[in-house]
């Protein structure tokens, strides 16, 4: 009983101080750079990290597992994966760009874990037969935290493009409609990692500069990470559905899908080992991990079918 108390009071301080942090958000949109909004709106991050860390322990000391037997529980642990991963450039100077790009989705995975939107779920239950296995914290943590890597690195690689493509769009107004080739965004990417050495350059180019190869260094060594961990799950959870099912794999919706985003980062991994497709190239293949993922995590479990159907909406299991 108090336990439910202190969770449903952990889950209202969360989404009340989310809200406040989207209308800061809005607010750094509308107007000047505030060092005080700023400030703010990472202190609500951190206070909502807080609580849903306290949510996750009472949740696990009142249930007697892990916290990660359905949609909702595994939602707020990814909330707080993306969280911690979010708030480690704050402990790098220089890098707060860095987490304001990460922060929408942040934001956005805790405001969907602390609403009433998941109200089904928030009653522990207790856990079905097929999840009553030590794997469970294995597999299931390997695969939200990898989950949460690479969706921030995948964000980051969509920045690149972004700031990338503004550029090339920038060049080509001012080029005085000539010709322009898709070809010339690999020089512009090539272009970039020598700008170090360029002796005359303005001060918003040589920062755009370094801000592209920030972007894309910190992608890929947090998609490494991610991709590691995607891989200690896949592994883990191949085992646990021998001992479950009887067989390692069975192609089952979330099998293949996973599949198909450790494949889709296996190949922007091999891209990075070539220096000359660094950059932009690589960048678009993890913007594309980047919907990939939200299918294989969200997508399959609006679909409830399949064998790992534990994590639907309205929590039938097979």
């Amino acid at each position: 009983m108090i336990s439910s108390i202190l969770e449903h009071i952990l889950i209202h301080i969360s989404f009340s101080v989310v809200s406040i942090v989207i209308t800061i958000r809005l607010l750094i949109l509308l107007v000047n750079e505030i060092a005080g909004l700023y400030d703010s709106s990472k202190k609500g991050i951190i206070t909502t990290f807080v609580c849903i860390t306290g949510l996750l322990v009472t949740r696990w000391i009142y249930s007697r597992h892990l916290p990660l037997s359905d949609l909702y529980e595994s939602f707020i642990f990814l909330s707080w994966s993306l969280s911690i991963i979010h708030m480690v450039p704050y402990l790098k100077k220089h890098k707060n760009h860095l987490s304001a790009i990460t922060a929408p989705i942040v934001i956005f995975t805790q405001g969907f874990a602390t609403s009433g939107f998941l109200t089904e779920m928030h009653q522990s239950r207790i856990l079905v037969p097929a999840l009553q296995s030590h794997w469970l914290m294995m597999h299931v943590s390997m695969m939200v935290l990898g989950y949460a890597a690479l969706l921030c690195g995948s964000l980051l690689s969509v920045a690149l493009i972004v700031i990338t493509f503004r550029k090339i769009i920038i060049t080509f107004d001012k080029s005085n409609n000539e010709s322009f080739s898709f070809g010339e965004i690999q020089y512009i990417n090539e272009r970039n990692n020598v700008l170090w050495n360029t002796p005359f350059i303005s001060s918003k180019n040589y920062y755009r500069s370094q801000l592209i190869q920030q972007l894309d260094h910190w992608s890929y060594r947090i998609i490494s990470l991610g991709f590691l961990f995607l891989t200690m799950g896949i592994l883990s959870g191949a085992v646990w559905a021998n001992e479950a099912w009887g067989s390692y794999w069975n192609w089952d919706p979330k099998e293949t899908w996973a599949f198909i985003t450790w494949t889709i980062f296996a190949i922007y991994l091999h891209i990075r080992t070539n220096p000359n497709l660094e950059g932009v190239n690589s960048a678009i293949v993890a913007s594309l991990g980047f919907l990939i993922i939200w299918i294989c995590y969200l997508g399959v479990n609006l679909l409830g079918i399949g064998l790992h159907s534990y994590g639907t909406f309205t929590l039938t299991s097979n």
